[in-house]
């Protein structure tokens, strides 16, 4: 009922906030109900974010076990860009979103558009995170600087090098920078247990 009652709200609204004590209200229950299941608007967010991946990517990469997290998170990323195509397609899909959000005056309703186009990005790639994080292989905890790397520096940065015009492969140099973006990830992981000290 809960879940329910938040998945409406962002229905409605994707750049809703999801605040415990609006989806409590929206839920009919109280806050302290609410709080006993979900004891932070994080864990209210993250249960709602793992139904709603459940539900639109039943083959989302991060599930599958049998790889390593690594491969998993390239395959995550690998599976954001396809549907970009190369060159000509991404050219497409920049144009559009270069009329969408950029070349318009930035009113409060292109604002809000984009705003939450965004959210939704940063929701889905805070989503393998918090995967990651609870089978071990990245630190449990606040993701949104490694969610901004992911965003502007790979996912948005490596489409806009699909859609310029180059002589090279951009895949080749693509699967280079992926690589990389992933091991930096990764590396941010939990510290190997301490070991014994002194004598």
């Amino acid at each position: 009922m809960i879940l329910q009652a938040a998945a409406e709200m962002l229905a409605e609204d994707v750049a809703a906030k999801l605040s415990v004590r609006a989806v409590a209200a929206r839920a009919g229950v109280s806050t302290g109900s609410l709080r006993f299941h979900f004891p932070t608007q994080r864990a209210l967010q993250d249960s709602l974010l793992a139904r709603i991946y459940e539900y639109l990517l039943p083959d989302d990469p991060i599930r599958d076990r049998t790889l390593p997290p690594r491969e998993r998170l390239l395959n995550c990323l690998r599976q954001v860009l396809a549907p970009l195509g190369t060159n000509e397609d991404a050219r497409t899909a920049w144009g559009t979103m270069y009329r969408t959000f950029i070349e318009p005056e930035p009113t409060e309703q292109v604002r809000a558009a984009y705003l939450g186009h965004q959210r939704e990005a940063e929701r889905r790639v805070e989503h393998w995170l918090t995967v990651l994080a609870e089978e071990g292989a990245l630190p449990p905890g606040d993701h949104t600087r490694t969610v901004r790397f992911l965003l502007t520096v790979v996912l948005n940065g490596l489409s806009v090098e699909r859609a310029l015009p180059t002589r090279e492969s951009v895949l080749i140099a693509e699967i280079e920078t992926l690589n990389a973006a992933v091991d930096h990830v990764l590396a941010t992981g939990p510290a190997p247990p301490a070991g014994p000290t002194g004598p």
